[in-house]
């Protein structure tokens, strides 16, 4: 799909989705000692990918995440920056995803989602724009319209966040309240 079919897509954009695992983070799940036994779950966010999230609130973007694991660490990462809806333990990503939809009141195209494994598929067939992310399996590349430079957990929320800003005319005003 060439860049002006992009932004075309990206213009009707007003929730932006994103998968955990490989896409807010790199993938890896850290498993630390807990001193009163058993273990404990951490995860790595990239703090531009918290940027990111906090301009497309700004930009007036609703945001939310769709993930087939549960964890603490992330109901507290969405917690922090306002994300606006939460699934967690949704390794069938589809009935969930169309719950959000309703309670959005939007339609498959006005939603991008971001996904990187083929869990990721049946969301990423239906929504307007359809975004994989580098060090993704490589057999969503023919079913997705957009394919980040930025790997997941290194900055490829940011770098689509940024695409859909700019294809809707909002990254300049983005840019001009925090250069001023």
């Amino acid at each position: 799909m060439n860049r002006a079919q992009i932004r075309t897509r990206a213009r009707k954009i007003k929730l932006l989705l994103m998968d955990v695992d490989g896409v807010l983070t790199d993938g890896r799940i850290y498993y630390l000692p807990n001193p009163h036994g058993g273990v404990f779950e951490t995860k790595t966010f990239h703090s531009r990918d918290g940027l990111g999230i906090r301009f497309a609130h700004e930009a007036g973007l609703k945001t939310g995440i769709l993930s087939g694991r549960s964890s603490r660490v992330v109901e507290y990462r969405a917690k922090e920056l306002g994300i606006h809806f939460i699934q967690e333990a949704a390794l069938e990503k589809l009935e969930p995803f169309e719950k959000m939809l309703r309670a959005a009141g939007l339609k498959p195209e006005q939603v991008c989602f971001m996904g990187d494994d083929i869990v990721d598929l049946p969301v990423l067939k239906r929504v307007g724009l359809a975004v994989g992310v580098e060090g993704g399996h490589e057999a969503l590349r023919r079913h997705v319209h957009y394919w980040t430079r930025r790997p997941g957990g290194l900055g490829a929320v940011r770098e689509t966040v940024e695409l859909i800003l700019e294809a809707q005319g909002k990254w300049k005003a983005i840019l001009k309240r925090h250069l001023a």
